[in-house]
């Protein structure tokens, strides 16, 4: 059996299921294929009124990789509110650039709070070796300043996920752009001050250690790489042995 007779078995499946049970069993099956020929389908279980489904089509997508991140852009639109939050919790996990302006506007100003938790998140996962080097600066500030608004937002889970996104984005600017590191810093700061649920504030902490950890490993990588170095590539001096004459006596 070819691999697309197996999904064409697969899929059917998922179609075919006349259960809760049987859905789920069938779409982890095709999920754990890993082939192309079912991103469609895992698509569709995103839609279905059934959690572990979608859980188990995400994780598909998510291991199927770039080239689900088309279709998922294609049809997200025409998803309900919680299809919509699966599908991004997919993009987010794939972290492919090209759901940038699809994450930032979902994470700003969409009416579901799942949608713009996983939409948050997902700005924090994003793949910068894609973006190209004369453009790097400019797309992370649009999400540092995208992610500095969605930490104002009145569900404690939105704010919880955009903490953990400013946390990847502080480590990603820290050699960059010192600028936007500072503003990170600050604003982390001010939530550890001021928010209002304790778990955002937890974790707000959890993420200046984290931050901090870094710094001080890149202090220490600039502080001993130049004497690593110089002990590899230093030859050391040979002194000369002044002449004493022929043989012995």
């Amino acid at each position: 059996m070819n691999n697309s007779d197996l999904a064409k078995i697969l899929i059917r499946a998922v179609e075919e299921a006349d259960s809760s049970d049987r859905l789920l069993d069938a779409v982890q099956d095709l999920a754990a294929a890993g082939m192309e020929e079912a991103v469609p389908t895992l698509i569709a279980a995103l839609g279905y009124n059934n959690p572990g489904a979608a859980v188990a089509a995400v994780d598909g997508l998510i291991a199927i990789g770039e080239i689900a991140v088309p279709p998922l852009l294609k049809l997200i639109d025409d998803y309900n509110y919680g299809a919509r939050a699966w599908a991004l919790r997919a993009l987010a996990g794939i972290g492919d650039v090209r759901a940038l302006d699809t994450l930032l506007e979902a994470a700003k100003n969409d009416f579901s709070l799942s949608v713009r938790r996983a939409a948050a998140r997902g700005l924090g996962t994003l793949r910068w070796h894609q973006v190209p080097p004369e453009k790097l600066e400019s797309v992370q500030t649009q999400v540092l300043e995208a992610l500095l608004l969605i930490s104002q937002d009145p569900e404690w889970v939105v704010r919880y996920a955009a903490v953990t996104s400013l946390e990847t984005l502080a480590v990603a600017v820290a050699v960059t752009s010192s600028d936007q590191a500072s503003r990170i810093t600050n604003q982390l700061q001010q939530m550890l001050d001021t928010d209002a649920d304790l778990g955002v504030r937890t974790r707000v902490k959890f993420a200046q250690e984290k931050i901090q950890q870094q710094q001080h490993q890149e202090q220490h990588q600039e502080v001993f790489a130049p004497k690593i170095k110089l002990q590899e590539t230093e030859v050391p001096e040979v002194t000369e042995v002044p002449y004493r004459g022929g043989g012995r006596r």
